[in-house]
Formats: structure tokens, C-alpha cells, sequence
């Protein structure tokens, strides 16, 4: 779950809450990428190549707001940084596991999509500032567009086996 350590919402600028949703977006992508890699070490391209794919949006999304946090703020220096939050839209590591399927890596897409929608849906009655509220909704909306996205590649992905790779794998054993 998301973990926010002190940001008091009320008192949340404009200015800070884009500061943290460009956060959020360069947490989810490292966290995708990271996720891709650890697919690929493990030969399950499949997986990987959709991670790649939702760190290549949490790209696109961290790149707007940033351009329009620069528009609006100009260098004026960040009150939030990365050690305040943890997992607000990225995926959790221990939902990764060896053999991922593309519609296993998915679920993990969908799941981190629907989370962030839930931070934003709570957060934003609990800001004081409209233009924040707004943003936030912006943002909230956003993730349901994530969601389809995601929901979409699912219909076009094959079901999966009923047969699980760990079904049938090996034990280690000792030597």
C-alpha cells in the first residue's frame, strides 16, 4: 500500500502536489523498469515487454507534469522529495515472481493503476487548495484511462494454461 510520510494535505500547495504526482510518475517507471529487467533475466520476454511498455507511459505522464510544473514554477526548489513517499503507483516487488506471463504482468499493472487511483480518489477531499483538488481529480482520471489501458491489453492477451509453471517445477535439491 501507499505509504506518504509527511505531507500534510491540507496545507499542500500547487505547487508541492505536482512536485509529488512527478514523483509518483518517476517512482512507477524506475519501479516498471526495474520489473522489466528482472523479467528479462528470468527469459519471460512476454512480461518484460509490457513492463517496458507502462514505463514507457509513467515516462510520458512524468514528462508533462514536469513541463508543467517548470511552466508554472519555474526552478523554484521542490518541498517534496522521494524519501516522503513509497509505492504510491508502483508496482510492489513481491508481486513479481520467476516465469511471469504477460497476463500475470498485467494483473500486477492493473493492480498498481487501481492504487494509484485510490491515493488520488482519498487525497483529494483532503486538500484545502481548489487548484489542488483539481489536479488531483486530473490525476485520479487519469488512472482510470491507465486502467483501460490495461484492461484492453488483457482482452487481446491469450487466457492463461491451466497448467502453472510451478506445477511442474522442479524442487531444488542438494547435491
Amino acid at each position: 500500500m501507499a505509504t506518504l510520510m509527511g505531507i500534510d494535505f491540507a496545507a499542500l500547495s500547487l505547487k508541492d502536489a505536482l512536485d509529488l504526482a512527478v514523483l509518483i510518475e518517476e517512482e512507477a517507471k524506475e519501479r516498471y523498469e526495474d520489473l522489466a529487467e528482472q523479467m528479462e533475466l528470468h527469459h519471460t520476454p512476454e512480461a518484460a515487454r509490457f513492463f517496458r511498455f507502462m514505463a514507457s507511459n509513467e515516462e510520458k505522464h512524468h514528462a508533462e507534469l514536469a513541463a508543467r510544473r517548470l511552466a508554472l514554477f519555474g526552478s523554484e526548489p521542490a518541498r517534496v522529495n522521494r524519501g516522503m513517499l513509497f509505492e504510491v503507483e508502483a508496482p510492489e516487488f513481491d508481486e513479481v515472481r520467476v516465469f511471469m506471463s504477460a497476463r500475470e504482468a498485467l494483473q500486477v499493472s492493473f493492480r498498481a493503476e487501481k492504487k494509484a487511483w485510490v491515493f488520488f480518489s482519498e487525497a483529494a477531499p483532503r486538500v484545502q487548495d481548489a487548484a489542488v483538488k483539481e489536479l488531483f481529480i486530473e490525476l485520479r482520471n487519469e488512472e482510470v484511462h491507465h486502467q483501460r489501458l490495461v484492461l484492453a491489453e488483457m482482452e487481446r492477451t491469450p487466457p492463461e494454461s491451466a497448467l502453472k509453471h510451478a506445477d511442474v517445477a522442479d524442487e531444488p535439491v542438494a547435491q
